[in-house]
């Protein structure tokens, strides 16, 4: 396994600056690379081509793959979806997750918190 390429936790990132003290703490824990662009956290990814990539594109991919595996499942193109946060996510942690949706083709329907769908 190669833990410098590993991402994970980037929801622990994403809608947030570079500079506040949660990310810069969480940065401590992750054997993965995260530089600051315009106050912006970037996620360094070694390749042959060395790219960074913001907490947002990380979650299109996640969703990308989890909308591919419900085509699959489903036998046709899923096009909206209902996403979970955290309870604790702010506004910019809402609108940034929306985003994701958009970058990886998903009309985001609604932000719910995760507690009140465990409760639907």
């Amino acid at each position: 396994m190669n833990a410098e390429n590993t991402v994970f936790d980037a929801k622990r990132l994403i809608g947030r600056r570079f500079s506040e003290a949660d990310v810069q703490d969480d940065m401590k824990h992750f054997p993965f690379t995260v530089v600051g662009v315009d106050d912006k956290p970037m996620i360094e990814v070694v390749t042959r081509a060395n790219q960074t990539f913001t907490p947002e594109e990380i979650s299109s991919m996640i969703l990308l793959k989890m909308k591919q595996t419900a085509n699959d499942f489903l036998g046709k193109e899923v096009q909206d979806a209902v996403i979970t946060v955290p309870a604790y996510f702010t506004d910019a942690q809402r609108k940034a997750t929306q985003n994701a949706a958009q970058i990886c083709g998903l009309n985001c329907l609604r932000i719910i918190n995760e507690p009140t769908a465990a409760c639907i």
